[in-house]
C-alpha cells in the first residue's frame, strides 16, 4: 500500500474524492512520551463547532484507526443535525488497548491537542472511554462534556442514549403496529454495556420479553442476576439475530451489525439499537427494505447522549434533555413518513433531511 503524506492512499482517497469524505479537518496526534496516537476528524462545521465522543480502541493498523474516525464524524455531523442542535460532526479515535496503555499523561496529552484546535472540535465519552477520563482530559481542554457532576458536568451520556433508543423502538413499534407499545414484543439486545443495559431496563418496565449477548460473559451475568425469569441470553450475536420469534433486533455494540451476512438471517422486524454504523456498506438499506424489516437509523434514535453532552455546555439541565430526547420518537416518525412518501429506505429519508438541514446552513453563512 502507497504512503503519501504518512496515511494511506486509499484512506486519502476516501477523504478528497469518495462520496463518504468531503471532511472539513483530519488531525494525526502523536505523543511519544506517553504512547498517545490519535486521529481527530471533523467533518462539518456547518452548524457549529463540531462534536463528537473519543472512542479508545485496539485498532488492528493505523489505516483502520484513521478510516474509522472519518465513518464516526460523518455520522455525527448527521446525527447533530437530526437532533436539532447546532453543532457539526467530528470524531476522535486512540489507538490502542485502553486496559493496557492507558493513562492520566496519555489523556493529558490527548487534551493539549484537542485544545489546539481552538474549539472546532467539542470531545466527549465514546466507547473505551468514561467521564472519569474527560475530567482528566478537561484538565487541559475547556472544549470537553461528559464530565462528572462535582466537574462541572452531566455525567453518564448513556442513560439519555438508551432512552432515546427506547423511543425509537415505541416510534417504530407504532409505524409496524400501530402501536407504540412493547409489552410481550421479543426484543433482542446485541451489547449490553453502557447503553445496552439501560436499554434493557427500560424494556424490563414495559414487559417486554428480552434476549440478550455480550462478548463479555460478566455484563450479561450482572443483568440475568438482576433480573431472573424476566431475562434470557443467547451464546452470541448469530445466535441472537436467529432466534424464533424475534420483533426487534438492537445493537448496541460496535459498528457493521447490519452486513450481507447478517441481514438474510435476521427474524426481526425491527431493526433499532444504539450502535453507530450499523450498516456496514451503503446498500444495505436497500436489503432491510427488500426483506420488509423496518430500519430506524442509528444516528437517529442514539442521540440522546449527544442532547446530553451538548447542553453541558450551557449549564445541564436533565429534564430539559430527557424532553428533547424524547423528540427522538416524533423524529423517527417523521423520517418512516418521508420514506413513503419518497419511496426510499428510512435511512436514505434521514440522510436527506439532515443534508438538506446543513446546506441551509451553509447557505446562510454565505449570504451572512
Amino acid at each position: 500500500m502507497t504512503e503519501v503524506t504518512g496515511a494511506p492512499a486509499d484512506v486519502l482517497h476516501t477523504l478528497f474524492h469518495s462520496d463518504q469524505g468531503g471532511h472539513e479537518q483530519v488531525v494525526l496526534c502523536q505523543d511519544r512520551v506517553s504512547g498517545l496516537k490519535a486521529v481527530i476528524a471533523l467533518h462539518s462545521t456547518a452548524l457549529g463547532p463540531a462534536l463528537g465522543g473519543t472512542r479508545f480502541y485496539p485498532y488492528a493498523s493505523e489505516a483502520e484507526a484513521v478510516a474509522d474516525a472519518l465513518n464516526l464524524a460523518r455520522g455525527m455531523s448527521y446525527k447533530n443535525a437530526m437532533a436539532g442542535l447546532d453543532h457539526g460532526g467530528g470524531k476522535a479515535v486512540i489507538i490502542g488497548d485502553p486496559e493496557k496503555i492507558k493513562s492520566e499523561e496519555l489523556l493529558l496529552a490527548y487534551g493539549r491537542f484537542v485544545a489546539s484546535l481552538g474549539g472546532r472540535y467539542v470531545t466527549a465519552c465514546d466507547v473505551g472511554t468514561y467521564v472519569a477520563d474527560m475530567d482528566v482530559v478537561a484538565r487541559e481542554c475547556r472544549w470537553t462534556t461528559g464530565r462528572s457532576p462535582e466537574n462541572g458536568g452531566a455525567g453518564d451520556s448513556s442513560v439519555l442514549t438508551a432512552f432515546g433508543v427506547y423511543q425509537g423502538m415505541r416510534a417504530s413499534a407504532q409505524h409496524l403496529w400501530g402501536d407504540p407499545s412493547l409489552r410481550g414484543r421479543k426484543v433482542g439486545v446485541a451489547g449490553v454495556g453502557k447503553v445496552g443495559h439501560h436499554l434493557v431496563e427500560h424494556l424490563v418496565s414495559e414487559g417486554a420479553e428480552i434476549v440478550i449477548t455480550d462478548v463479555r460473559e460478566e455484563s450479561v451475568q450482572r443483568i440475568l442476576d438482576k433480573h431472573p425469569g424476566l431475562v434470557t441470553s443467547a451464546a452470541d450475536t448469530d445466535e441472537l439475530i436467529r432466534a424464533e420469534g424475534l420483533d426487534i433486533y438492537a445493537p448496541c455494540a460496535l459498528g457493521g451489525a447490519l452486513n450481507d451476512v447478517t441481514v438474510p438471517m435476521l427474524t426481526a422486524k425491527i431493526v433499532c439499537g444504539a450502535a453507530n454504523n450499523q450498516l456496514e456498506h451503503p446498500g444495505v438499506e436497500k436489503d432491510l427494505a427488500d426483506r420488509g424489516i423496518l430500519y430506524a437509523p442509528d444516528y437517529v434514535v442514539n442521540a440522546g447522549g449527544v442532547i446530553q453532552v451538548a447542553d453541558e455546555l450551557h449549564g445541564f439541565d436533565f429534564d430539559r434533555c430527557k424532553a428533547k430526547a424524547s423528540k427522538i420518537y416524533d423524529t423517527t416518525l417523521a423520517i418512516f413518513d418521508r420514506a413513503k412518501a419518497d419511496g426510499i429506505p428510512p435511512a436514505a429519508a434521514a440522510d436527506r433531511i439532515a443534508e438538506q438541514r446543513m446546506a441551509e446552513a451553509r447557505a446562510a453563512r454565505r449570504t451572512a
